[in-house]
């Protein structure tokens, strides 16, 4: 009976052994591998989704995100697109507020459009859907101050020249704008033009002159206030324009650092250039409606007006605003059987074909420009740049469309 016992234990102990030899036997051959390669697929799966996490926030989170974001979704075309739809939706709202409405305050109605502007990017903001700004130290605060004071002169003067200027009067003082620009470009960034575009340049601000300018009334005032709009002009343009092609500042960005600024020099210069009686105004509801009308046209105009600046350049921006001009008045005669005369119209068609001419150099030069090969900071033979390469600092070179 106890050998039994005895035989019967050693019989239970050699199952269990046998059954561990082989479990240890299973794992050592695929078992094991098949554990691992779960555990691996599982860790491979986890950091891909910590890249995935990582790559939304930086494009949600990050300024260099929020550009590619904003270059990737408005190109020039778009960009150029609606600055000039919203463009001709502005000039509409200005007119019925300052003609029907009879709004006679145009550093007022400045200051409106830039406050509910600011609004606007406020809500923005609390909704986390304002694009994030690079860091204070990438840009120095003297370049956003500039920008903000230049923007409330260009703005509010063009406002003023307007309202003490004649129409004819005041293109020819936009049409200044374009010579500025190539000279405040040259004496800042010794930047240069083709002789090519400088004679299409030229071509273009004639056709504009002999369509548009048929009167040239004007007063001393008005005309001091014309000619000091100019210059803050085109420096409005040139730093929008360079801010956003040297950093990573998107176009909402930039607006919502520099309007407060802007909003103090509107202040400062309401007093100076409006006539008394703002609060007198009729505040009705018809008039108040036009006028936030107007603003949220406003506010696009800034955006529109930022986003085609950070895609082209200031020039280009320029000649659109001379094309938006020019389509007006045909479209006038073509729809309205308006009757401008047949030199305007023979200088529209002038302008047309200028801004044509352009708009092709403009390709050709982007299409050149993308065939160089890249430079040593793209390039992984690290080849060294030869003394007058265009991309040396403070090297000559031209605009791009």
């Amino acid at each position: 009976m106890m050998k039994l016992r005895w035989w019967r234990v050693d019989v239970s102990e050699a199952a269990a052994v046998t059954a561990m030899g082989v479990w240890e036997a299973v794992l050592a051959g695929g078992g094991r591998r098949f554990l691992k390669r779960k555990d691996s697929d599982a860790g491979e799966t986890g950091r891909a989704m910590e890249e995935l996490r990582s790559s939304l926030y930086n494009e949600m989170h990050s300024s260099e995100g929020a550009k590619r974001q904003q270059q990737r979704f408005c190109g020039p075309s778009v960009a150029l697109t609606f600055n000039f739809a919203v463009a001709v939706g502005i000039i509409m709202a200005n007119k019925m507020v300052m003609g029907s409405v009879g709004f006679k305050f145009p550093i007022a109605l400045s200051l409106i459009h830039y406050a509910v502007a600011f609004v606007l990017m406020a809500i923005l903001k609390t909704l986390s859907l304002l694009p994030v700004a690079p860091p204070s130290k990438s840009t120095p605060f003297s370049s956003l101050f500039a920008l903000g004071a230049v923007m409330s002169l260009s703005t509010g003067l063009a406002n003023v020249s307007l309202k003490h200027n004649s129409v004819g009067f005041y293109q020819m003082a936009k049409i200044a704008v374009t010579p500025t620009i190539v000279v405040a470009e040259f004496m800042l960034f010794k930047k240069r033009v083709s002789s090519q575009k400088a004679i299409t340049l030229a071509v273009v601000s004639f056709g504009v002159a002999v369509a548009t300018v048929t009167d040239l009334e004007f007063n001393f005032f008005g005309a001091i206030v014309a000619l000091a709009w100019i210059v803050p002009s085109a420096v409005n343009k040139i730093l929008w324009s360079d801010l956003q092609q040297s950093g990573n500042w998107t176009a909402l960005a930039l607006m919502w650092k520099t309007t407060p600024i802007t909003i103090f020099f509107l202040l400062a210069l309401m007093p100076l250039l409006d006539p008394p009686g703002l609060l007198l105004f009729d505040w009705n509801f018809r008039n108040s409606f036009a006028i936030i009308i107007s603003a949220l046209f406003g506010f696009l105009l800034q955006w529109s007006g930022a986003l085609a600046l950070g895609a082209t350049s200031a020039l280009s921006h320029v000649v659109l605003g001379q094309f938006k001009t020019t389509v007006i008045m045909l479209s006038g005669y073509l729809i309205f059987s308006s009757d401008p005369g047949i030199t305007s119209i023979c200088g529209a068609v002038v302008a047309l074909g200028g801004m044509s001419v352009y708009t092709y150099l403009g390709l050709k030069q982007s299409a050149t420009s993308g065939k160089k090969p890249p430079s040593r900071q793209n390039s992984f033979l690290g080849k060294p740049r030869a003394a007058g390469d265009s991309d040396t600092p403070g090297s000559e070179h031209e605009d791009s469309v």
